[in-house]
């Protein structure tokens, strides 16, 4: 392989882990999402109430103690970081990178009250690729598996 092969195919990779991420393309409310990836070419993972692919448990405490419960379980995922907060509108965007290359999925989450408790609304998606190849919707399955363990469900 010469040198400008191996130059051709380390910048994208190199690119991958240090494109800037911009909060105001990344931090979104997952209810103002105006399409549900149907292909999985698509990539992405969306629960909430209306249309989505799964809809979310409503837990038995205030959107703000679900948000902080759940950022605790986010921030102890290997790889993942809060990219930003906006705790008055009950939201946060977290990115976890891919352990071999580092490809950045991003996972925005809203707190919201519900009758009786309260539910997150969460839109995970990738950033890079054609596919999550369903990354993303396991990773939300397990975060709300662990919420389960901690918070009752309503």
């Amino acid at each position: 392989m010469t040198v400008s092969a191996l130059v051709a195919a380390a910048v994208p990779l190199t690119w991958v882990r240090v494109a800037p991420s911009d909060v105001d393309r990344w931090h979104v409310d997952p209810m103002e999402v105006a399409h549900v990836p149907v292909k999985p070419k698509e990539g992405g993972w969306l629960l909430r109430t209306g249309p989505a692919h799964a809809a979310p448990p409503v837990f038995a405490t205030d959107p703000a103690t679900l948000l902080s419960a759940f950022e605790e379980i986010a921030r102890a995922t290997p790889r993942t970081k809060l990219l930003f907060e906006s705790p008055a509108e009950g939201r946060a965007t977290y990115v976890t990178r891919s352990a071999l290359i580092g490809f950045p999925d991003y996972t925005s989450v809203k707190a919201v009250p519900e009758s009786g408790g309260a539910a997150l609304m969460i839109w995970a998606r990738n950033r890079f690729g054609i596919s999550d190849m369903g990354v993303n919707r396991k990773r939300v399955e397990a975060w709300m598996a662990a919420l389960s363990e901690r918070v009752p469900r309503r």
